[in-house]
């Protein structure tokens, strides 16, 4: 009797489930697993689509796809008109935008439709391009996996190294309507490869306005408390002669602790930043000769100072274009409410006259197997 009921039931259940009616093959969709958004020579905007090709009988194993369009939207309907198969969004992994497009203000409604379509990967990551997006979507490398993955992998990997900052989809959105803090994103470019050039920095309206390099970007990762990996810094040490050729003034550290301090507060008509970087090192290269053993002090001087320089670097040029890539304006909001409301709306220009003093404090902790 329960062997008939439980029969029953399964036959029950096998009537609502849902059907395969709607069923579609791999080999009659397209893809988007790369996404463009550029502007041509005459300024008209062209977006870009780069997805895989499943069919045995094509020698390419991508398709790349370029239409002028005022509106995404426009946009996946023209790729349809050419693509192999029916365009599908929900698998894009990279989003490539052009410098020349970031060099104008108010172009984030342009993805609007990516974040109000649930079936898109908020996870995608963001990338500004320097130079034409199409010398990117139409590089087919012959050493390297395909595209869309090789490109994910390569920003995956220097953000690791702490040569970039990462950027999802869902992290620019907040960093557009969040009022204490300004994007900043990978940027890279391609010669004959393609290659990170480091962080690219955008004001409160996305428009691109200046560029963080491999080692500025690691300072900055310091300054917004990101989980380090793999990182090393190189410093210059001002009382060695550099050579022509061979080097002999370059030392590297590897940072085994980072701890980073901001303390905000706010005195006659400007707010101050009071920053202290707390960093334990491990010696990694010396180039020249120099008895760390018994002159530590003065190196982790010169170390401090170097340090301190190239922290200003980033801030000079956070308050020179009014931009926050660093968050200080969400501890000016925690901390001094009263005086964040009045300046909430153009806290660029507040932060422009603000003080910032930061502190570096070292200590070499090893200096490897050999003196």
């Amino acid at each position: 009797m329960m062997r008939r009921v439980g029969m029953i039931v399964c036959m029950l259940a096998a009537l609502v489930l849902t059907g395969c009616s709607d069923r579609l093959n791999v080999e009659d969709l397209t893809l988007s697993l790369m996404l463009g958004i550029d502007l041509d020579k005459d300024n008209q905007l062209v977006y870009f689509l780069s997805s895989p090709v499943f069919n045995k009988e094509a020698a390419i194993k991508s398709e790349e796809i370029a239409v002028h369009s005022e509106t995404l939207y426009q946009a996946r309907s023209k790729f349809d008109l050419t693509s192999t198969g029916l365009t599908i969004g929900g698998k894009i992994q990279v989003l490539l935008l052009g410098k020349s497009l970031l060099q104008h203000e108010d172009w984030f409604p342009l993805i609007d439709i990516v974040y109000r379509n649930a079936k898109v990967a908020v996870n995608a990551r963001v990338v500004v391009v320097d130079g034409p997006v199409a010398d990117i979507i139409n590089f087919h490398p012959s050493d390297k996996p395909r595209l869309s993955l090789h490109i994910l992998k390569l920003i995956d990997t220097a953000d690791q190294r702490n040569i970039t900052l990462k950027t999802t989809l869902q992290e620019l959105h907040r960093q557009m309507f969040e009022k204490g803090v300004t994007p900043s994103m990978s940027e890279i470019k391609k010669e004959k490869a393609v290659e990170v050039m480091g962080t690219a920095l955008l004001n409160e309206r996305g428009k691109y306005v200046d560029k963080l390099m491999l080692q500025e970007s690691a300072l900055l990762k310091i300054l917004q408390h990101k989980e380090l990996d793999e990182m090393m810094f190189t410093i210059a040490i001002p009382e060695k002669d550099e050579l022509d050729v061979i080097p002999d003034n370059k030392l590297t550290l590897t940072p085994s602790t980072v701890k980073t301090l901001i303390k905000p507060s706010y005195s006659q008509g400007r707010f101050r930043f009071d920053i202290t970087v707390n960093i334990l090192y491990s010696l990694t290269e010396r180039l020249f000769p120099f008895n760390v053993k018994e002159e530590r002090p003065k190196l982790e001087r010169w170390i401090n100072e170097q340090m301190e320089q190239q922290f200003h670097s980033i801030f000079d040029k956070m308050q020179k274009h009014r931009i926050d890539p660093v968050g200080l304006g969400l501890y000016a909001r925690a901390y001094e409410y009263q005086h964040w409301k009045e300046v909430q709306d153009h806290w660029g220009d507040a932060l422009a006259d603000a003080v910032i003093n930061i502190k570096v404090k070292t200590e070499i902790k090893s200096m490897g197997p050999i003196k």
